[in-house]
């Protein structure tokens, strides 16, 4: 009787310590999910900034840096898988006699997303490196960049977008479109939330 009672205890104990240990956790996570929906009001899509990010809340989201970083590598994903899509496309055209009309315009769309791909991962890399200076007149060198290249493969996106004008379409452009489109729109956001993040160096460069 005495080792079942002690047997029931070790029990209780055990299930107390992993209550105490998810409680805190789950904490956090209510915590970055606030946080990450509370930043996203102030990006152009709000819906699709909390949408995209909000399964990055376990990595506990607190600040403007950590933000930036997560909205950027996002962008970037779906930039590549973008990419990859529509290099199994071109050359479905290409070797297509039907394809031929459209292969002209995914080529060129292709051509910016791959920029746009480029110029993601030089910002994320920018961005590194940014967290590692002091303020000062370097650090606003590295937040230039990256606003360029974010603005630029922001740029790309659209202009990509311009070969496919209208709303009537095949299945095929509207899929196109329809990814592009979310490139644009998240990158967008990617960009409003790295100006945030790069707020708090203008803000302290003021004398």
């Amino acid at each position: 009787m005495a080792q079942l009672s002690l047997h029931f205890l070790l029990i209780l104990v055990s299930l107390i310590c992993i209550s105490s240990s998810i409680e805190p956790a789950f904490a956090r996570r209510s915590q970055s999910r606030a946080y990450i929906e509370a930043s996203c009001r102030t990006t152009r899509y709000p819906a699709l900034c909390v949408q995209c990010l909000s399964d990055y809340s376990n990595a506990t989201i607190q600040s403007p840096e950590q933000l930036a970083q997560v909205a950027l590598s996002v962008s970037l994903y779906r930039a590549q898988y973008t990419r990859a899509y529509m290099l199994k496309v071109a050359k479905e055209l290409e070797s297509s006699k039907a394809g031929k009309e459209y292969y002209q315009a995914v080529k060129v769309c292709l051509e910016q997303i791959n920029d746009s791909v480029d110029q993601l991962s030089q910002s994320i890399r920018e961005l590194r490196r940014l967290g590692h200076e002091a303020v000062g007149d370097d650090i606003f060198w590295h937040i230039s960049n990256v606003e360029t290249w974010v603005s630029a493969a922001l740029t790309d996106a659209s202009t990509c977008l311009d070969e496919f004008p209208g709303r009537n379409m095949g299945k095929l452009k509207a899929t196109i479109k329809g990814k592009v489109l979310n490139v644009a729109q998240v990158t967008s956001n990617a960009l409003a939330l790295f100006h945030r993040y790069a707020a708090k160096y203008r803000a302290a460069k003021k004398p």
